[in-house]
């Protein structure tokens, strides 16, 4: 009996920040890749989310929100965005509502110049009335007449199995990229990284969780248990104090929260260890951002 013909390829989530992005990827997913918070900026680097069938690969790339540069860091963040439009086999572009253009009118300008096929999706229609959701379906319809606009709830799911088929449908014929038990193309320390970086974006606020960077030294994984050596880097002293807190409690609950995280997401008891340490203006040097995985 002959084989089914694989589809495979890439889908690209561009948009401003706060649309909603990483809440799409892992709803089509399926799991927890990238962190999710109300603070701009949570994504920094290009996460890419796998989603494997017997005759079908889709490979979603999460992006950073799209942003105007103002130091070195969001400049590679910048990067990933224009990769992931490159890449590109089908490109979803995400808007709010209320939205009315990109931030950045250069990324704008790819988005309709893209040969991929396009698809808006209106996010977080929940959150609004039938008459404006009705009045930003006009306006991007207009706006991009060979696109094809969607209503969506990625936080509560609507929409979101219709999309998947979508999307699948339009993956050209391809073998796959990734072993087809493979979920992400990250290693599990990233994900160590990103779940420390969450606890600090929802329990600090200001310019704090901006100036952080998180590096994970040691991961040693046993039968029933994964040990982990973990440093957050801020750009000042005054930054490490207000990391660790009045004799230690603020680390202490970010390590819990963290903890609790990489249980679920592991399926294994962990043993975190985390300690703080100055990396003057790591944002703005290069050699810094290379070792972070920026500079690409």
């Amino acid at each position: 009996m002959e084989s089914k013909e694989h589809k495979s390829g890439f889908v690209s989530i561009i948009g401003n920040p706060n649309v909603g992005k990483s809440t799409l990827m892992n709803a089509l997913v399926g799991k927890e890749l990238s962190i999710i918070t109300h603070k701009a900026q949570t994504t920094r680097h290009r996460i890419l989310g796998i989603v494997n069938g017997d005759d079908f690969q889709l490979v979603i790339s999460d992006t950073p929100g799209v942003i105007k540069p103002a130091y070195e860091m969001q400049t590679s963040m910048m990067n990933f965005v224009k990769e992931a439009l490159v890449d590109a086999d089908v490109l979803l572009y995400m808007v709010t509502p209320e939205e009315k253009e990109l931030k950045e009118a250069r990324f704008f300008e790819k988005i309709k110049n893209s040969k991929a096929p396009l698809y808006i999706l209106i996010n977080k229609i929940d959150q609004v009335s039938q008459e404006v959701l009705e009045q930003a379906v006009s306006h991007w319809e207009t706006l991009f007449p060979k696109a094809k606009v969607y209503p969506i709830s990625a936080l509560t799911g609507f929409y979101i199995p219709e999309l998947l088929r979508i999307l699948i449908s339009e993956l050209p014929l391809s073998p796959a990229y990734f072993p087809k038990d493979q979920l992400t193309d990250k290693p599990e320390r990233f994900f160590v990284n990103e779940s420390i970086r969450e606890q600090i974006l929802a329990h600090y606020s200001k310019e704090i969780p901006y100036s952080v960077e998180v590096i994970t030294e040691e991961f040693h994984e046993d039968t029933k248990i994964i040990k982990i050596r973990s440093v957050i880097l801020v750009e000042r002293e005054t930054q490490k104090g207000i990391i660790i807190g009045h004799k230690g409690s603020a680390l202490k609950r970010v390590g819990i929260g963290s903890r609790k995280s990489l249980q679920q997401f592991f399926g294994k008891k962990i043993h975190l260890e985390l300690y703080v340490k100055v990396s003057k203006n790591w944002r703005s040097n290069a050699s810094q951002l290379k070792r972070f995985g920026y500079n690409n």
